[in-house]
């Protein structure tokens, strides 16, 4: 019996590869949603679906292993969110205490920050509206 098994991965095109795609975000964010231990910035993008960038200073979360730990944490919370429009380049920037929290923790925090962030996000005219 061969299975199909879902693709659980995080492919590049889901990612900020580039530096000019960081600096598009930092320069032009559309929307920002800020707690004690993250700042999620975010720009809409002409891509399809939302794209991940992640800044975790080595200032801020010494060990390597938390830092690791973070960023899987980070990337499996963006992988199952719905791909809807308008698609979003997102950058995750970690503040000190981070690695503090646990698992579920972070994933909560991230829960509350990606819904403010939804609500700040500048919704894309429709071709109805932009005809009339």
């Amino acid at each position: 019996m061969n299975r199909q098994v879902p693709d659980h991965g995080f492919p590049k095109t889901r990612r900020l590869l580039k530096a000019s795609d960081y600096s598009r975000v930092f320069d032009g964010a559309q929307a920002k949603a800020s707690h004690k231990y993250l700042l999620l910035l975010a720009a809409l993008n002409d891509k399809p679906g939302h794209r991940l960038g992640l800044v975790i200073a080595k200032k801020n979360v010494r060990l390597a292993v938390q830092r690791n730990r973070i960023k899987r944490v980070t990337r499996e919370f963006f992988r199952t969110l719905p791909q809807g429009a308008p698609g979003m380049d997102v950058v995750l920037l970690t503040r000190r205490g981070i690695d503090q929290l646990d698992n579920a923790e972070l994933s909560s925090i991230l829960q509350q920050q990606w819904q403010k962030l939804g609500r700040h996000i500048p919704k894309p005219e429709s071709k109805a509206s932009q005809e009339s």
